[in-house]
């Protein structure tokens, strides 16, 4: 039985169909012609009156929803900038936080990975990044802002705006939530200073994206980029990072809760990997208790002793026991293939104005 999330999925991708849907259909453009038109009012109002900080504010968002490779993309100009000496503070939202925890559910799972894997800067959880950026400047004197997810943050004025596209679903079906997949209307694009193309393989053609970026901006610098996985680590049994090749040839259980578990899965399959079992939870699903033991029911019904998930989803089960069976995260690190060059003139000439 599908979940409301799941029918509004199908339905606004045209998998359902009939009299029912063509109504529903219906509803959901007139919605989505209000909301385009708040999204309009709000953006126009708040860019007439932005706030300037006291550093550089790189943004880093897109303009739809799903997994686009921000955050991929957030963790490598982290590692680029802080080469330089740059003093970073990510501001990020932290979806589905609660401030009154400790550990990943007060920070946010997102949040929480970042501060992971970037020990050399500040993760500041706000949803108003304005008094984050404030806090982040106050207290740990940074030099740089990168905003998380920041294209929808109107309020603040940015140095460098920085928008990824999905090559695979680069503007969902071109209409506005919650008719579709867009976070506001695509002329939003010509505010970008940088499009990162996301997700592409090898040999892709990616001409028709890159006219279709161009209609709406040809100031704006065209990067292509690649997530290559680095290896595994034993969310049960730190050891260090095992090779990609480790489990080549293996069959194997993936268990996600992200906004495109498809890429992640073709990632694992990329690595001669077999498939034999796949669990797909709601993006940002609260994991319990009762869900890894579910997933390792049906490993063990599969007879299956190997386990895979994502960075992020291991943060958030890392909490629970997990002894039961061999659970590993895949890591990904991004990785710029096309312009390159002018990608880091670019950002580092930020700091020469």
């Amino acid at each position: 039985m599908f979940s409301p999330r799941d029918y509004l999925y199908n339905l606004v991708t045209g998998k359902i169909k009939g009299p029912l849907a063509v109504f529903f259909k219906w509803l959901l453009f007139v919605l989505s012609l209000v909301y385009g038109l708040v999204v309009l009012i709000l953006a126009g109002f708040y860019r007439l009156h932005q706030a300037h900080v006291n550093c550089k504010v790189i943004s880093v968002g897109n303009i739809t929803l799903g997994g686009t490779g921000k955050t991929s993309l957030v963790e490598f100009l982290v590692a680029k900038l802080s080469q330089k000496g740059n003093r970073i503070a990510v501001l990020t939202r932290g979806y589905k936080r609660d401030a009154r925890l400790a550990g990943v559910k007060g920070m946010g799972d997102e949040p929480a990975m970042l501060q992971k894997k970037l020990p050399q800067a500040h993760v500041v959880v706000d949803k108003d990044r304005l008094r984050g950026a404030a806090r982040a400047i106050k207290e740990h004197a940074v030099d740089t802002l990168v905003l998380d997810d920041g294209m929808q943050q109107w309020r603040i004025f940015k140095d460098l705006e920085i928008v990824t596209i999905d090559t695979q679903n680069p503007f969902g079906n071109l209409r506005l939530l919650p008719a579709g997949f867009l976070r506001e209307p695509l002329r939003a694009l010509s505010r970008a200073d940088v499009f990162v193309l996301t997700q592409s393989y090898p040999g892709q053609d990616t001409s028709d994206i890159e006219a279709s970026l161009k209609r709406f901006n040809s100031r704006a610098l065209i990067v292509e980029s690649r997530h290559r996985p680095e290896g595994f680590s034993n969310l049960g049994k730190p050891c260090g990072i095992l090779s990609t090749d480790t489990f080549q040839g293996k069959s194997v259980l993936v268990f996600s809760a992200i906004g495109n578990p498809l890429a992640f899965e073709n990632t694992v399959c990329s690595l001669g990997i077999n498939i034999a079992e796949t669990l797909r939870f709601a993006d940002h699903h609260d994991y319990a208790q009762a869900d890894l033991d579910d997933i390792f029911r049906r490993a063990k019904e599969r007879r299956i002793d190997t386990i895979i998930t994502t960075e992020k989803d291991a943060v958030k089960v890392s909490r629970f026991k997990i002894d039961q069976a061999d659970i590993f995260s895949l890591n990904i690190k991004l990785s710029i293939t096309k312009n390159e060059a002018e990608f880091d003139r670019r950002l580092f000439k930020l700091y020469s104005l």
